[in-house]
């Protein structure tokens, strides 16, 4: 079964008919939506990132079927060539936070990666998107400072507060992982003037219509 993953991006956009489901995890709880294919909004109950129960989201998904994810992501860009309003399908990905493991008793490595058979099958069907790229994960919910961000662009090209943590817990698990991000911002430093979330969130809300958009082709033609 398809899992999606959805975050700011998707708060603005028409959701699917879908059923909610409580699941409880090892890690605590957490609320999906289910039918065709299991949907998950990663802030439910009006969490900010650094309070999102990573272990438990995913250990949900998994738990109801989920054997591939997609996750929506919204970021900021630290590469002038990639602007605000354009899509990504990121291809690696690194962290400045701390990233939660399912391992807590036992010495388990796995070699992250996001899917690269995911992330094309998603550029088939959102060819206006821009195919590679890394992803850099902060802790939030702050925004990055302006040295973070000059230090943080020279090894990657979008910057969140999320899909590091959903990646490798995913890659842990045994599901395959994919993401597609919507370019909300130029990141603190690059950004005309003082960066605030109101302008994130009109950015979601200006291209609702679009994302909802994508989220029904991937579920047309994946689930």
């Amino acid at each position: 079964m398809l899992g999606i993953i959805g975050g700011t991006s998707l708060l603005f956009s028409t959701l699917p008919s879908l059923a909610k489901k409580q699941v409880d995890t090892p890690f605590g709880n957490a609320d999906l939506l289910t039918g065709d294919v299991v949907l998950l909004m990663r802030h439910q109950r009006d969490l900010p990132p650094h309070r999102i129960n990573f272990r438990a989201n995913m250990a949900a998904l998994a738990l109801a079927g989920a054997d591939r994810i997609v996750a929506f992501g919204s970021s900021g860009s630290l590469n002038r060539d990639i602007a605000p309003g354009m899509l990504v399908i990121p291809t690696d990905y690194l962290s400045a936070a701390d990233i939660p493991s399912i391992h807590d008793h036992t010495v388990a490595h796995v070699m992250p990666e996001l899917s690269p058979e995911l992330s094309q099958e998603l550029h088939r069907l959102v060819p206006g998107a821009r195919l590679g790229g890394t992803y850099v994960q902060t802790r939030g919910p702050r925004f990055e400072t302006v040295a973070e961000i000059a230090a943080l662009s020279r090894s990657a090209d979008l910057v969140g507060m999320t899909l590091a943590s959903e990646a490798t817990l995913a890659r842990e698990l045994g599901i395959p992982f994919a993401a597609i991000c919507t370019v909300d911002n130029y990141a603190n430093g690059l950004a005309d003037g003082v960066l605030t979330w109101d302008e994130v969130l009109e950015i979601s809300r200006q291209y609702r219509e679009r994302t909802g958009q994508i989220l029904n082709t991937i579920i047309r033609q994946m689930a």
